[in-house]
């Protein structure tokens, strides 16, 4: 049994825990993986041209998160037209393209950590929202409901933002850019926690302090928790999302019944529970289908 797993960059953290959580799922069966990677993060182009590369290798399933929500569609109709099942993560595809989808609820996860911000400032701050890729589905919704959110609190204001690329690096640079600037900042609502973690990059190189959340509850953001230097993260957990996804593939090609639809529960994380998720990728907990289901 071939997997062929498709994930959308060698840069965030998050998505090396997915490939993780597909090698994980499949060990118990016996399945093969291969992993499908473009080297240019979240770029279509290269992510079609792998579609093709993996269609050569004849899989009998695909586990697969699209880098657009668009820009893809006509390699996914090549997957679709080659009759190989496709299973979702992360990022849904249009209806009827994925045999089973595993994924979060970002807003839900957004509004969350950004209440536990906004909590923690008491109802009173000055805002700095960093964004993903602009045409990052995950960074819009929580982009929506991190504002939604401010609008439910007069009291604070988001006085800027900046686009962090979901890169660490990138994000540095773009919230020292901010730094420089006339806006003033209390806390920071960052969209995954890689840009977090840029963010406090930013901040330490000048001194400056400020409350910064994130999303992934990846390894950086949990130390960074710990260490106090970061106040909560949401967990947008990529390795079960994508070791689901894999189990239902493998079951699906047994025969088996697969759900449609699963929906994993938001955690937030902070330094009360924090050690809860004090562990390298591969030591943390995966559930299997069928206790996530139960």
């Amino acid at each position: 049994m071939k997997l062929a797993v498709f994930t959308k960059n060698l840069s965030n953290p998050a998505y090396a825990a997915a490939r993780l959580g597909a090698e994980r799922a499949a060990a118990p069966f016996g399945a093969g993986v291969r992993h499908f990677v473009p080297t240019t993060p979240d770029d279509p182009g290269q992510q079609s041209a792998l579609v093709h590369e993996a269609l050569a290798w004849q899989p009998d399933a695909f586990v697969f998160t699209p880098v657009h929500p668009t820009r893809v569609q006509a390699a996914i109709a090549a997957i679709r037209a080659a009759g190989i099942p496709i299973f979702g993560f992360v990022n849904r595809m249009d209806p009827g393209v994925a045999v089973s989808y595993a994924g979060s609820s970002d807003a839900r996860l957004a509004s969350d950590v950004a209440e536990t911000l906004f909590a923690h400032l008491r109802g009173r701050g000055r805002i700095a929202i960093v964004e993903g890729p602009a045409d990052s589905i995950t960074s819009q919704e929580r982009v929506q409901a991190f504002e939604a959110a401010a609008r439910r609190h007069p009291g604070i204001e988001v006085t800027t933002r900046c686009s962090g690329g979901y890169q660490r690096e990138p994000a540095r640079e773009a919230f020292a850019a901010l730094l420089g600037g006339p806006a003033q900042v209390d806390a920071v609502l960052a969209a995954n926690d890689i840009m977090a973690i840029g963010v406090l990059d930013a901040l330490q190189a000048v001194g400056r302090q400020a409350a910064v959340v994130g999303v992934n509850a990846i390894p950086q953001a949990i130390e960074a928790i710990r260490a106090g230097h970061m106040l909560a993260t949401a967990d947008f957990n990529a390795m079960q999302m994508c070791a689901l996804a894999t189990e239902c593939a493998i079951r699906h090609l047994r025969g088996e019944a697969v759900p449609a639809d699963i929906e994993l529960p938001v955690a937030i994380v902070d330094r009360r529970n924090a050690e809860r998720w004090n562990l390298p990728y591969d030591q943390r907990p995966l559930l299997t289908l069928k206790e996530v289901t139960a």
